[in-house]
């Protein structure tokens, strides 16, 4: 049993004491990249369990922030209240907006996903709602640093737990069989898009929280909200930490983004490091760091006298 629950005990307390351990500049950066592993964990979730490629990780963000920010600037809801309410409106509207797209595989429905956040942009803009290109500022904050860092750890701990459940259960089943063939499981008789709905909702779930949190993080909303980093660097967190594994991308984002933060003093040139880092992982470890330390941790072996 010690065997089995050690890595989880070990993630757990690891991310509880982690911001303990670092200063302020670097707790906020904790922030940050926690708000990254719930994107790869949704994407993840999507992408190995149901065949959903989703590129909309923008448009979660964007939905969530801004209905968080809106009902906070204009009614002047505490965060405490509008955070669950962006977190369940941003999904059921991510949701619809993607519902006509789910006829969709492959390529065709990542393009799409990809598009649907600059979609959001040009309408804003084109309207002038919600501060147009100016934003919303002075939005209330969480109370301090303390409360910003265990939120967003006790958000990725309950999503990636959650998640973990969730495909081990039986429709956890139906999710993976639609991936593999989703025709032989039409034919059983279960509604392929009723459960795609299902899925993503759930990862809307997920992203649209980080994008209420976000808001309320920085205590302003903008257009940056459905930037392309939310939708990109998921991706890139899922093939370091290893696309299926749901704690490896968790673990990609908290590599990288801190990573990208150090080498913020190279300038343009600090895009470059990055890549090669992205490059040499999918060259030489495609399976990612969880698959490979998951691997080595079962070879240990230990001899008992029977």
């Amino acid at each position: 049993m010690g065997f089995l629950a050690m890595p989880r005990i070990l993630l757990i307390l690891g991310l509880l004491i982690l911001p303990i351990t670092l200063d302020m500049y670097w707790q906020r950066v904790l922030c940050i990249a926690g708000i990254y592993a719930l994107l790869a964990l949704s994407f993840d979730f999507l992408a190995e369990y149901v065949g959903l490629v989703c590129l909309g990780g923008a448009m979660f963000i964007g939905f969530g922030g801004y209905t968080s920010g809106v009902l906070n600037a204009y009614f002047g809801w505490s965060p405490i209240v509008t955070i669950p309410i962006a977190t369940l409106g941003g999904a059921v509207m991510s949701t619809l907006v993607l519902i006509p797209c789910l006829r969709l595989r492959g390529i065709y429905f990542a393009i799409v996903s990809f598009m649907l956040p600059l979609f959001s942009v040009y309408i804003i803009t084109a309207v002038g709602i919600f501060g147009s290109t100016e934003g919303i500022s002075a939005l209330d904050t969480l109370p301090n640093i303390w409360v910003e860092q265990y939120v967003i750890i006790g958000a990725i701990i309950v999503a990636l737990f959650g998640i973990r459940r969730l495909v081990n259960e039986d429709i956890g089943l139906i999710f993976r069989g639609i991936k593999d063939n989703d025709q032989a499981v039409r034919a059983s008789g279960i509604s392929i898009t009723a459960y795609r709905i299902k899925a993503v909702f759930i990862a809307s779930l997920i992203g649209s929280f980080a994008g209420a949190y976000l808001s309320h993080l920085y205590g302003w909303l903008g257009l940056s909200l459905f930037a392309m980093d939310f939708s990109i660097l998921p991706i890139a967190a899922c093939v370091m930490g290893g696309m299926g594994t749901l704690v490896g991308p968790v673990i990609g984002a908290i590599i990288l983004t801190p990573m990208s933060e150090a080498l913020r003093g190279f300038g343009q040139l600090r895009v470059v490091l990055y890549c090669l880092v992205l490059i040499g992982f999918i060259l030489y470890k495609p399976e990612g760091l969880m698959n490979y330390l998951e691997r080595k941790y079962h070879q240990f072996e230990r001899w008992e006298v029977v």
